[in-house]
């Protein structure tokens, strides 16, 4: 294919999956127990619609949009980085061990919660979104300063695996004494939802993820030397070790601030940066980092909806269940082609 020919179809691409995007957002505002119509979610992009369905859209149904959309281009740019990172097609945005931390912040303050409001009430104050918070970073330090004595990024991936296989036996000790109540508490977490966001969380959570996503696309060009290998990207000029830095604070920002906000919601940082390379057919980071983002953000609009169609005939579905069910095809195809390939 002729480098014309390419960049016209990357062009149409991004324009279907620009439309598409516009499309599900809209369908979304209008899908819920109450009917919607049209013209008043329209109207309320400007401002303007009745007070009748003002509540439902401002406090409701637009803030669930926006934190699809943000947890989506988040997890999908993280996602992104760590297959390119560590060259392995299955890597996902929680290698790292941040998803166990997050866990393990919230594991300390739903199912410890006695003992940390008698010997830590700073931390009984910082909250479930607080605790994951604290839980991810701390988990990056750790990571950080492997990374600064070890050269190896695949040493690095197995640390960071056992690191989250450790945390996940810590989780698993806290959740065997833990009361029935924090049990659930901390179940229904894991479940992931994209409902609990507040308006005024979302002052907080969308800019930081938007930082995230700035470091993501400003170490494209670092991503596309990666690609030749560590050995060759050092020769070539590019500083493999301030790269690996951005790639990991990137990481934590991104899969971190989603976790702590919205619980561990897999497969999308896993699925959404094949199907981003599947349809653009590309490996160059300057069109796979804004693809990627993009299917991400309309996985979890379209994530978002089959929920919500689904309760308006049954029960809401934990939105774990849907990017499972979306995920899954993909990442099975994935292992499929790569196998025929070897």
């Amino acid at each position: 294919m002729s480098r014309s020919s390419q960049n016209i179809l990357h062009t149409s691409l991004f324009v279907a999956l620009g439309v598409l995007f516009v499309a599900l957002a809209i369908i979304d505002m209008l899908v819920g127990p109450e009917a919607i119509p049209v013209r008043e979610v329209v109207a309320s992009l400007w401002g303007d619609v009745s007070e009748e369905y003002a509540t439902i859209i401002y406090k409701i149904r637009m803030p669930k949009v926006i934190v699809a959309i943000v947890a989506g281009m988040a997890l999908s740019a993280s996602g992104l980085l760590m297959q390119t990172l560590f060259r392995n097609p299955l890597a996902g945005p929680y290698v790292l061990g941040i998803n166990s931390g997050a866990s393990l912040g919230v594991a300390l303050f739903t199912l410890a919660m006695p003992l940390m409001a008698s010997t830590a009430p700073w931390l009984y104050n910082m909250g479930v979104t607080g605790m994951a918070w604290i839980g991810s970073a701390a988990i990056l330090l750790l990571v950080m300063a492997f990374s600064r004595r070890i050269k190896s990024i695949s040493v690095i991936l197995i640390l960071g695996m056992m690191l989250g296989s450790a945390i996940s036996a810590v989780v698993g000790i806290l959740q065997y004494m833990g009361t029935e109540e924090s049990l659930k508490a901390f179940v229904v977490w894991t479940m992931g939802s994209l409902s609990n966001v507040t308006t005024t969380q979302l002052q907080i959570f969308v800019p930081v993820v938007m930082v995230g996503i700035a470091l993501s696309f400003s170490v494209v060009k670092s991503l596309n030397m990666l690609l030749l290998g560590e050995s060759n990207a050092r020769t070539i000029g590019l500083k493999v070790g301030m790269a690996r830095t951005i790639i990991f604070l990137a990481t934590t920002l991104l899969a971190g601030t989603v976790t702590a906000y919205c619980g561990p919601i897999g497969f999308v940082g896993l699925a959404m940066p094949h199907l981003a390379r599947m349809t653009f057919r590309t490996s160059d980071h300057r069109i796979l980092m804004p693809a990627a983002t993009l299917w991400g953000a309309v996985a979890m609009l379209m994530c978002c909806l089959l929920s919500d169609i689904i309760a308006r005939y049954s029960v809401m579905l934990p939105v774990n269940t849907m990017t499972a069910l979306l995920g899954v095809p993909i990442i099975i195809f994935v292992v499929l082609r790569n196998r025929n390939r070897q």
